[in-house]
């Protein structure tokens, strides 16, 4: 299923505008910022500080984008492991509780 981002507009150094999807905002070190990627396309996602509700800057800082991105990385892998542990409890896997019992049973 195919969620809908919300587009936004943001216009370059150039003048020139550029569609972007809002894939995220997160906050880190008490600054938040904006994940973003190019309306349209698979391209790897930008970041963006969030300086207030209408300006957006380039996370130009080396050591501040890794910070950023490792939060990001972090967060994707609690979600697969979210998606893992779904999968897991759907199987309604139980014979192994009932192997554990007859085991109980038999000391």
């Amino acid at each position: 299923m195919a969620r809908h981002r919300e587009t936004i507009s943001l216009v370059d150094d150039q003048g020139q505008e550029h569609e972007f999807d809002l894939v995220d905002v997160i906050e880190v070190a008490q600054q938040r910022y904006a994940i973003l990627q190019p309306a349209g396309e698979e391209s790897d996602a930008v970041i963006f500080r969030m300086e207030d509700d209408e300006t957006l800057s380039a996370v130009e800082d080396e050591e501040e984008f890794e910070r950023v991105a490792a939060v990001l990385e972090e967060m994707d892998e609690e979600d697969e492991g979210e998606g893992e542990e779904d999968e897991e409890g759907a199987g309604g896997d139980d014979d192994d509780d009932e192997d554990e019992d007859e085991a109980d049973d038999e000391e």
